[in-house]
């Protein structure tokens, strides 16, 4: 398998006219990779919680789907942990929707032969990206007062696999 290029080479935001859709005529790329994101909801949905964490962006980037589920596995093994499966509630509120394309050009002796360089030049779909706008929340955590401490263990840990600069926001949830 070819390796990963590096996350600087997708983080600008780009046109969004690479999505999917449901709708066909919507779908602007045919043949589009899967995401690698498993699950959106994780922990227990039934209980009200009394304390809301936010992960909140600190500028406008392209996450790729790998490093959102990165993230979400690193923070959900934490909270899954110490707090066991019924004490939170995790959400990841992005979703990889753009395409990355690449339009690789072959480089050396005898490139001219099989590359056709800028002609047609819409690229191949290599991966999937959510775009992310400064101020939007990426991952939600709920919890009770007493577990906060964890819940921001777990934020912290999925703002290190995110690569832009974010903060932890605190809510407390009036029921």
């Amino acid at each position: 398998m070819a390796k990963l290029k590096k996350a600087v080479t997708w983080r600008r935001l780009e046109r969004p006219y690479t999505r999917k859709s449901k709708y066909k005529i919507l779908s602007y790329v045919r043949g589009t990779p899967t995401s690698k994101v498993i699950r959106y909801v994780m922990g227990n949905s039934n209980i009200k919680f009394d304390t809301r964490l936010f992960l909140i962006s600190k500028s406008d980037l392209q996450i790729r789907h790998n490093a959102i589920e990165s993230a979400r596995q690193a923070s959900n093994r934490l909270l899954e942990k110490v707090l066991g499966k019924d004490q939170y509630r995790f959400v990841v509120r992005m979703y990889p929707h753009h395409i990355l394309r690449e339009n690789p050009l072959a480089a050396g002796a005898g490139a001219d032969r099989m590359s056709t360089g800028m002609a047609r030049s819409f690229g191949k779909a290599v991966g999937l990206a959510a775009q992310v706008k400064e101020g939007k929340i990426m991952f939600e955590v709920d919890v009770n007062k007493q577990h906060i401490e964890t819940a921001r263990q777990a934020l912290t840990k999925a703002k290190t696999k995110i690569p832009c600069s974010c903060s932890i926001v605190v809510e407390s949830v009036k029921n």
